[in-house]
């Protein structure tokens, strides 16, 4: 295999410098392999192909698990390959096996840095300064460059959306391929967009709130001031009234309020108030 600038084997002594340090400059895929195993050296020179064809924009880190056991036991490597992906110091993404070129290009593109991300990031800085029309605009330009960038469609549909757009920003998501879907970035946006259209078509927090001073058991108003909560980002109280909707009245809207806590916990990822709240919402389903 020719030498390549971009490839590197690791040991013990270069490890931080290349794949810890080195991956708060460039992303780093880091491939666990060893000598015995068939599917790494069938894995390895499409690794080395790959990393030349993107030309920098990641670099290949090569770690032998029978030489580097002690690397290879800090990340409990079981089966190889296993390849990962180094961003800012710390694993972000994986995959397992000799893959396909065409579903490695797939993990490689869904986290490299590409030239519309520029666009991308300036349109975000317009939308959280509230100029809706111009980070679309911005959008629009970076989509024209890049259409197969993934990340401007779901910043498209959040500039929408905080337009007050829903069904245009529920339309751009529809517009992202089918192995995007499932991305934490679009669940917690999809989520979002549930609760937007739910307080939307709700009255007022405080006529809400007044419904359930006359009626402490209505459940359709503690569940509407629930999603009014959320939009508003007060998250803990979204998720008691969500509870108290599940304790009190658990048929409502076809289990609706187990449904809206499982996609807050969606939105809030590792938030370790999703550990209390999944226990407290086991308790009421046991």
């Amino acid at each position: 295999m020719a030498e390549s600038p971009f490839i590197f084997e690791i040991d013990g002594h270069n490890y931080e410098q290349i794949v810890l340090h080195g991956s708060h400059q460039v992303p780093v895929l880091v491939d666990f392999w060893a000598s015995w195993c068939q599917p790494c050296q069938i894995l390895m020179p499409l690794l080395a192909k790959l990393v030349d064809e993107y030309g920098g924009r990641f670099v290949l880190a090569k770690i032998n698990t029978e030489e580097q056991q002690a690397i290879a036991a800090q990340f409990g490597i079981r089966s190889i390959p296993t390849v990962k992906l180094f961003k800012n110091g710390a694993p972000v993404d994986e995959f397992m096996g000799a893959l396909p070129e065409a579903q490695i290009r797939a993990f490689l593109d869904r986290h490299l840095p590409r030239e519309s991300d520029t666009l991308v990031n300036q349109a975000e800085q317009l939308l959280l300064s509230g100029d809706y029309r111009g980070a679309i605009a911005t959008l629009d330009e970076a989509r024209v460059a890049d259409p197969d960038n993934p990340r401007i469609a779901l910043v498209i549909a959040q500039a929408h959306a905080a337009n007050g757009n829903l069904d245009a920003a529920e339309l751009e998501l529809e517009r992202l391929p089918p192995d995007q879907q499932a991305e934490p970035d679009l669940k917690r946006f999809r989520a979002r967009l549930t609760f937007d259209r739910i307080a939307a078509e709700s009255d007022s927090p405080e006529v809400l709130d007044q419904r359930l001073r006359t009626n402490p058991n209505d459940s359709d108003a503690r569940y509407r001031l629930a999603a009014c909560q959320v939009v508003g980002n007060d998250i803990g109280d979204a998720l008691d009234n969500l509870l108290l909707v599940m304790q009190r009245d658990r048929k409502y809207g076809d289990d609706a309020a187990r449904l809206a806590l499982l996609q807050i916990f969606d939105m809030l990822g590792d938030d370790p108030a999703v550990t209390r709240y999944r226990a407290r919402m086991f308790n009421l389903l046991h």
